[in-house]
């Protein structure tokens, strides 16, 4: 056998074992292969996008769950892929050309989209290769991008689909409008902030009349687009100027007063200012009572050329001068605070401006049915189980998607215009000319529409448009449904929802069995990881630093089910400690396995000690437990399962016993050596397969050094637990020997004695089973514990000088004498016994005060007692120890 080098190095072990896997095909789904199929299709990250913690936790969760799968037996599939993320790109190409001076309409749009692919085609997929970093056992060659040619026709084909089936239409409505992105947004992609305001008090006075209506609003700015001012019809102060007229402040506009039930009277003043192209409330009211329209903002959130005076102005430049022309005016009343929620773009976190415009919409009613139901049923399985109720809350409340997007880079929409504007919603520009030959009778110029669609929207098809749809593929056959869905708790509407209703409605068949939602990754104090704050560490650098296998393991070990991770550097250390344990117990096995073939070993004549049936009986143990806990998406558990074996179990335990055996060179000890040679090799080969999910790299490392055949640990059968090998009986005699040693070396710790001082020891026990055990393993608990002498019967006496520990049934007793200082012995032992009864003392005096047991409640008495009796005992044992030692 090959031996490991001294020191493990990470880095260099991750690289050649990556290119090995991918140029090998290990990660490549079969089309051919009769096994049980496994598939998940990866969250695509954004083309623009690089390695952020949160992407290590989804991807380190992914691929545990493909590699032990994998192991399983089954053909796996991980599907690769990016997003086109239209706004998030159009963004990037556009600050590049703003360092040149230049705007996108400068060039048009036909250079601006060479330009995003040239951009795409450099910069994009940088996160793909990070992902090769972090282990990722993805089938590359399947690799996907949401603007390939498959998958932008089978967004054409959904949208037609869609469209002719009644779910797609096209309407003026209010939408949410970032200024910055320049475009319309969904509900779900405004972020509401709890934010500080104000609420300003403005007087509307009433036309030939000395009367005036106060209003209070907390964007002043849009009274410029005022058209009417609404009460309560019950409202006493306001009835008898229903139907008056006002006029409106600074631009001197008519408006009526209209009463609606709509209002409030205990907010504000009671009185509403009618903005309806500006609020979404005022804009329904608007329809209800037929009032004009009046838009004063431009696309980026500037005032409009019609009010000269604030013309250009940015909307909230405009709200400061519009307070000071107020107040100058002697319009303003009183400023007043406000805190309430505020929207923003989920992208670049601008306050959004609520606009009517024309836009295209998905019914989402008819699409929701279907998705409530196949996760009510059952089909589709939510976890954490909690994450239940906001799906549904979200879906039976849901509102129709608005799709459209004011940009150029993504799917533009398939929907051409006649010259009076007829829409025809067509595959491509032929079929849409023969829509309109049809329609009009005659051939006519056609243009198509200028939006592209939501990047959500191609998103939402990715489980199945990765997979060939709408081409019946073998993909499809065998690796649709997909079986899990890793994904953070953030998208559950953006995405999740969505993938669901699409995949229900062209497949007639859910997206995925199990959708395995994780936390966010935050930092220690709780706060959601971001670079303007500046505590979001590169993942690149903790892997040169710590290694992948450290930084996978330790993000699984401390992620609980549907919890959110508050990460630290110090988080990694116990990954990175795992792994040199994992290497240097390797190290050790591999060293003493000189000489030895396990091809040859007869295993009919070795001997097996307790311990041997005790790590044999761990390790089926283990391997049930993680297989339960991965099955149940319990990756921490399993992980921990792992550690508890492999750290616990194996190097701390069985290893150092090991030894004994090992270094025993007598003849009639040489079938105990060879059993502990093969129990090691067997036990350490185990153990890496158990391993392997969780930290690739290092368990591959190994496993080469060791193997008897085979390319990869990771083609090998994951370790499936032999009930008949797990043994409660000898798991409880060797955790009795556990006990006995780690009690014996509490007692050096306290003492301050040197493990390298041989000790003598007494066992006292009456039970037959632990005489046996210790009788049985009498070297092993003296190498262990470092003991010239132990002495074990039932119903022994406590020697002079000793120190007590009970372990199980027995008293175990190490002799002092000779181990420590008598006099600093004594001292110690006098200080012990003067700081008791110093603390006995207000208890004693408590108990013998006739006024305190007299009026007392018993329980307190009881507990006076009790706490008494417990003093008066370690008195007593002191006193005893203090005897023995001045004796």
């Amino acid at each position: 056998m090959n031996e490991l080098d001294k020191n493990y190095s990470p880095n260099e072990i991750e690289e050649k074992w990556y290119k090995t896997w991918e140029e090998s095909k290990f990660f490549a789904a079969s089309l051919s292969s009769e096994k049980e199929n496994y598939s998940i299709v990866i969250p695509p990250p954004n083309v623009t996008g690089i390695l952020h913690m949160g992407h290590v936790l989804n991807n380190s969760i992914q691929d545990t769950l493909i590699r032990y799968n994998r192991m399983r037996g089954k053909n796996t599939l991980w599907m690769p892929g990016c997003d086109h993320a239209g706004i998030a790109t159009q963004n990037k190409v556009e600050r590049k050309l703003a360092e040149e001076g230049l705007k996108k309409e400068d060039i048009g749009r036909e250079k601006f989209l060479e330009m995003t692919w040239d951009w795409k085609e450099k910069y994009g997929g940088i996160i793909t290769q990070q992902l090769r970093k972090l282990g990722a056992s993805l089938d590359w060659d399947r690799e996907r991008f949401t603007m390939d040619e498959g998958l932008s026709y089978a967004v054409r084909k959904i949208f037609n689909d869609l469209y002719h089936d009644g779910l797609i239409y096209q309407g003026e409505y209010m939408v949410n409008w970032c200024p910055s992105c320049g475009t319309a947004l969904a509900d779900d992609e405004v972020d509401h902030e709890e934010k500080d305001g104000h609420l300003w008090q403005i007087k509307y006075p009433v036309k030939d009349s000395d009367e005036y209506i106060i209003i209070a609003t907390s964007r002043p700015e849009t009274m410029l687009a005022d058209v009417a001012v609404a009460v309560h019809p019950e409202d006493e102060r306001y009835k008898h100027l229903i139907g008056k007229t006002l006029i409106l402040p600074l631009v001197n506009r008519e408006i009526p007063v209209i009463a609606d039930e709509y209002v409030d009277k205990e907010f504000g003043t009671g009185a509403l200012k009618i903005t309806p192209a500006h609020d979404p409330n005022d804009y329904n009211l608007g329809k209800k009572y037929n009032l004009p329209v009046i838009n004063m903002l431009t696309p980026d959130g500037k005032i409009v050329n019609d009010y000269s005076k604030y013309a250009g102005l940015d909307r909230f430049e405009a709200r400061k001068k519009i307070v000071e022309d107020l107040k100058e005016q002697g319009f303003f009343i009183k400023t007043e605070h406000l805190h309430h929620a505020v929207g923003q773009c989920y992208r670049c976190q601008t306050v959004i401006e609520p606009r009517v415009s024309p836009q295209w919409f998905v019914k989402m009613k008819p699409l929701a049915e279907k998705a409530l139901e196949v996760v009510r049923n059952g089909e589709i399985k939510i976890l954490p189980k909690r994450m239940e109720k906001i799906y549904y809350n979200w879906l039976e409340n849901i509102r129709d998607w608005c799709i459209s997007r004011q940009i150029w880079w993504g799917h533009r929409i398939p929907a051409w215009y006649g010259p009076d504007r007829h829409v025809f919603v067509a595959m491509d520009e032929a079929e849409a000319k023969e829509q309109a030959k049809k329609h009009y009778g005659h051939d006519v110029e056609l243009s198509q529409e200028e939006d592209v669609l939501d990047t959500w929207f191609s998103s939402a098809l990715w489980p199945f448009s990765t997979m060939g749809w709408p081409e019946k593929t073998k993909e499809l056959d065998l690796f649709y449904p997909t079986n899990t869905l890793v994904t953070g708790a953030d998208i559950i509407f953006f995405w999740v929802a969505r993938m669901i209703m699409f995949g229900m409605y062209e497949l007639k068949k859910i997206p995925f069995k199990n959708v395995f939602f994780h936390g966010i990754v935050r930092d220690e104090i709780g706060r959601k990881m971001s670079k303007s704050l500046g505590n979001s560490p590169d993942p690149l650098d903790l892997i040169k630093e710590f290694g992948v296998d450290a930084i996978r393991f330790s993000m699984i070990y401390n992620t609980s089910q549907g919890q959110d991770v508050h990460f630290s550097t110090d988080l990694l250390g116990m990954g990175r400690n795992f792994a040199n344990k994992i290497w240097n117990a390797a190290r050790f096995v591999i060293m003493n396995l000189e000489g030895f073939d396990v091809k040859s070993v007869d295993k009919t004549k070795l001997d097996y000690e307790l311990v041997d049936k005790w790590i044999i009986s761990r390790l089926n143990e283990t391997a049930k437990e993680v297989e339960d806990c991965l099955e149940k998406f319990e990756l921490d558990n399993a992980a921990k399962a792992v550690y508890e074996f492999l750290r616990g179990d194996f190097c701390d335990w069985y290893v150092e016993i090991a030894k004994i055996r090992l270094y025993n060179d007598d003849e009639d000890k040489k079938i105990s050596k060879l059993t502990a040679q093969y129990m090691l090799w067997t036990i350490l080969e185990q153990g890496l397969r158990l391993l392997h999910p969780f930290m690739p790299f290092i368990t591959e490392e190994i496993w080469q050094k060791i193997k008897v055949d085979g390319e990869t640990i990771m083609l090998q059968q994951y370790p499936v637990a032999d009930n008949n090998l797990i043994d409660v009986k000898i798991e409880k005699s060797f955790e009795y020997i556990k006990e006995v040693v780690s009690s014996l070396r509490n007692i050096r710790a306290e003492k301050g004695i040197s493990p390298a001082k041989p000790a003598k020891v007494v066992v006292s026990t009456s039970n037959s089973e632990e005489l046996e055990t210790l009788e049985k393993n009498e070297l092993f608990i003296k190498k262990l514990a470092n003991l010239e002498e132990l002495t074990c019967g039932a119903n022994l006496e406590a020697p002079a000088q000793s120190s007590l520990r009970v372990a199980g049934n027995s008293s175990v007793y190490m002799i002092l004498t000779g181990l420590l200082n008598n006099e600093a012995e004594i001292k110690k032992i006098n200080e012990q016994l003067a700081k008791l009864e110093k603390e006995l003392e207000p208890v004693n005096r408590k108990l013998s005060d006739e006024k305190f047991t007299s009026k007392a409640p018993q329980h307190i008495i009881d507990r006076e007692l009790r706490i008494q009796k417990e003093y008066l005992d370690k008195i007593e044992k002191l006193k005893e120890s203090l005897k023995s030692f001045e004796e």
